[in-house]
């Protein structure tokens, strides 16, 4: 018997699919007639001789090839069994794809005036969801003749996309709040990256729906990785290879070995802190306030010990966290005591 005309339909949940291609592969040779059937999350795309004509949405809709049944069975013999009037229906998933998953595989510089080296390393983590906002638009521009299209096949390039964003609104924001306000931002940060981002999503025929933030601080690199990005000179260098090995040694019980490897070659640790103290005392001298003696204070900003320490005030905190040195909290403020701090250089 004949085949008079064909149903076209794509009954699945389309998941991690957002495109599927009816048929997946070769040409489609539909009759006068043929039906196609849209669900409510989907939209189809209908092309014929290659051209995208008309956007179905849900419902069934009848569709028009000069395809005509019998009649194209005795043209097609002409063609090698293959009908001269092609046509595909592209199934297009229109649901929001939700938690997709963002990271920076590398830190993004920012600045960070009036603290530690003026500059941080930032990373960050969390989620984004979006949605096909232009069916025709998105199969013509990313599908082409692929039989299906998922989530894995756009990912990196969403993520290359949002990145790019996160890295302006992190410059932007920098350059009038410090990296700690940052931090307590990250609400607003992500609201902006979504503005930023919606005209590329656009035009791929695309909605950003979301991008949250799940954590954002600052990098671990270690002073090594620094200097291997350019950032930092010898002197600096050597003065964060000091304080890294500082807090390796206060975390290893067996203490000694680990002191001293990171320090620069022909420097000890004594000598280095021995600068670093003498190096405070002057910049304390005729600056006013108690002090105790040996030109270190009774009481200490996490600032104050940095400079004292010649380390970043980020380097304080970090030890303040690892409870190598021990701070007192008075509500967002940390005070470090001077048998603290003595405590911490002894250990």
């Amino acid at each position: 018997m004949a085949r008079i005309f064909d149903v076209i339909e794509y009954p699945s949940e389309m998941r991690d699919e957002i495109v599927h291609r009816f048929p997946e592969t070769g040409i489609g040779d539909f009759r006068i007639g043929s039906q196609v059937i849209v669900r409510e999350s989907q939209a189809a795309v209908f092309f014929r001789d290659g051209q995208a004509l008309d956007v179905f949405r849900a419902g069934r809709h009848t569709i028009t090839t000069a395809n005509i049944p019998l009649l194209v069975n005795l043209i097609g013999k002409l063609f090698n069994d293959r009908t001269p009037f092609t046509a595909e229906v592209f199934f297009v998933s229109m649901k929001e794809f939700a938690n997709e998953k963002w990271g920076t595989p590398q830190p993004i510089i920012v600045r960070n005036p009036g603290m530690g080296l003026g500059v941080a390393l930032l990373q960050g983590f969390g989620t984004y969801s979006f949605q096909v906002k232009d069916p025709q638009q998105f199969v013509t521009q990313l599908v082409g003749a692929q039989g299906a299209y998922r989530t894995t096949d756009i990912e990196e390039r969403l993520k290359m996309m949002l990145l790019s964003k996160l890295q302006d609104v992190l410059g932007e924001t920098t350059a009038a709040s410090s990296v700690v306000d940052l931090i307590g931002l990250t609400e607003e940060v992500g609201a902006a990256v979504r503005a930023k981002a919606q005209d590329d999503f656009e035009a791929l025929g695309m909605q950003l729906k979301s991008f949250y933030i799940g954590n954002l601080k600052p990098s671990s690199k270690s002073a090594q990785e620094l200097r291997d990005m350019g950032m930092l000179d010898m002197a600096t260098y050597t003065q964060l290879q000091a304080a890294d090995a500082m807090r390796d040694a206060a975390q290893n019980p067996s203490g000694g070995a680990g002191l001293t490897a990171g320090i620069g070659a022909g420097m000890g640790i004594g000598n280095l802190m021995q600068q670093a103290t003498s190096g405070a005392m002057q910049q304390q001298q005729g600056g006013g306030g108690a002090k105790a003696s040996g030109g270190i204070p009774d009481v200490m900003t996490p600032a104050e010990a940095a400079a004292i320490l010649k380390v970043s005030e980020e380097d304080v905190i970090a030890a303040i966290n690892d409870k190598s040195l021990k701070a007192k909290k008075m509500g967002n403020a940390y005070r470090i005591s001077k048998t603290a701090l003595e405590e911490f250089l002894a250990s």
